[in-house]
């Protein structure tokens, strides 16, 4: 199996997420990939999927994805049902982080506990 193959989910990502300026490179047996993310959380998404495949840390693959924005996280629409908690424990593993987002949103909430469909949230680096 080629490396490309192995990684071929990381890759079809990279498709998907519209990574810029990419470019892949199979040489002496490393797996070259390099592009830019738009925001830190397409970057993370990337990175578990090449060590979904490749394993914790792996030595088959070196890759160089830069992100543009780096002023947040990523940003968030609010879906019906779903709380600050709720969005906290998809983006930060930790639905107790809420707090970051209610304080990186206080022009469009003025409480954490309510939150309406179709609003966009910044989601903040923490």
């Amino acid at each position: 199996m080629s490396l490309q193959q192995k990684y071929s989910k990381a890759l079809e990502l990279g498709k998907a997420l519209n990574i810029q300026n990419g470019d892949v490179q199979e040489t002496d047996g490393i797996l070259r990939v390099r592009g830019l993310a738009q925001t830190q959380y397409e970057k993370d998404q990337i990175w578990d999927a090449i060590k979904a495949a490749g394993g914790q840390n792996p030595s088959d693959i070196v890759a160089d994805i830069q992100v543009a924005i780096t002023d947040y996280y990523t940003k968030h629409t609010v879906a019906k049902g779903e709380s600050l908690s709720l969005i906290a424990k998809k983006y930060y593993d930790d639905a107790m982080k809420y707090k970051h987002i209610f304080e990186a949103n206080r022009d469009v909430l003025k409480n954490p506990d309510i939150i309406h469909p179709g609003q966009e949230l910044t989601i903040p680096i923490v």
